[in-house]
């Protein structure tokens, strides 16, 4: 099969590796939709890897064993290796599980672990399915085009009544203003990107703001009446909008932050916790028994998905679609393993 690979700094391409095997509950999934996240910063770094994604939608095409899914099954296919019987993983929170399964140690290689490739394995309970009229590239936003951010809502309860502010308009923030949205909330976009900005209004945003501007918080707190936003989720990952986030909270407002950050952000406990009394919430993923009311968003949303879907690539293209990414003048990026 083909797999997407990274040579070197800014090199990528497409090699021929073998074709994996399903194992006990293990199945293996034919890769019709692959969204793209954050590999190209391993494609602008030089990081050699064939490793690459953790996003996909497919069609189960061979099992080792009857189980969850069955041969023709049309399928989101969930991120990690969970060990599928630990207390977390049982409850659904499966992304917290502490005891991975060791991919090659499993399998007996690495074939099969990317999404970015024709083929991939996944145990089957991390394999929900897709509703017949939701098309895989829709059904591939399960993950990390709508997925945190809706994890982040569900966990902070945001409702029509709120104002719900995005930090970091990439993808998974795009994905925020969808979600925000269907729910009825009032919502303020926020990135530094003017495409990114326009691209949240298109999807339905109330308000686009430019955190560079002096005034960016004053301009926040005029919207709410001199209140502040009633929930806010951050999902850019820069210790600037997490404070933005934190100061334009209002009182008894809550916070959650889902882009990864290898900084500390300064935290104030008094004056940030203990006098405004908010609620700060770490937001990787959702839970599994959410499945079917992510997938009534995808399926409320599909012009809107249309949109955030800005561009598609073939496998072959993938080189075209980094150098995209890099520029960050596009929205959810798609690969198409078999186009």
């Amino acid at each position: 099969m083909k797999a997407a690979t990274i040579f070197g700094e800014r090199k990528g391409g497409v090699i021929d590796v073998p074709d994996p095997k399903p194992k006990d509950n293990w199945v293996l999934v034919k890769v019709h939709a692959a969204p793209m996240c954050t590999e190209y910063k391993g494609f602008t770094g030089g990081r050699k890897t064939t490793s690459l994604g953790h996003e996909a939608a497919g069609e189960v095409v061979e099992i080792a064993q009857p189980g969850r899914v069955s041969v023709g099954d049309r399928v989101a296919v969930m991120p990690q290796y969970p060990c599928g019987i630990c207390p977390l993983c049982i409850s659904g929170d499966y992304i917290h599980c502490q005891q991975s399964t060791n991919f090659a140690e499993f399998t007996g290689g690495d074939e099969g672990r990317a999404t970015m490739a024709q083929y991939l394995l996944k145990p089957d309970w991390l394999l929900p399915k897709i509703p017949d009229d939701v098309s895989y590239e829709h059904g591939g936003m399960a993950c990390c085009g709508l997925g945190p951010t809706f994890g982040a809502i569900q966990r902070m309860q945001v409702n029509a009544y709120d104002t719900f502010m995005v930090t970091g308009l990439g993808p998974v923030g795009l994905g925020g203003v969808i979600n925000g949205k269907h729910l009825g909330a009032r919502v303020i976009a926020v990135d530094i990107n003017p495409y990114r900005r326009e691209k949240a209004l298109e999807l339905g945003a109330d308000e686009a703001i430019d955190p560079l501007e002096a005034n960016a918080l004053q301009q926040i707190m005029d919207l709410t009446n001199g209140v502040g936003v009633d929930a806010a989720v951050d999902c850019s990952g820069a210790v600037s909008a997490h404070r933005l986030c934190i100061d334009a909270a209002r009182r008894r407002g809550q916070v959650a932050f889902v882009g990864e950050c290898g900084e500390d952000t300064p935290l104030r406990i008094s004056q940030d916790m203990i006098r405004k009394g908010i609620t700060l919430v770490g937001s990787w993923h959702y839970n599994l028994k959410d499945v079917p009311k992510l997938m009534q968003v995808v399926r409320a949303n599909t012009d809107k998905l249309d949109r955030m879907i800005s561009h598609t690539f073939s496998l072959d293209e993938v080189q075209k679609a980094w150098e995209l990414q890099t520029t960050g003048a596009c929205a959810k990026v798609v690969l198409k393993p078999w186009k």
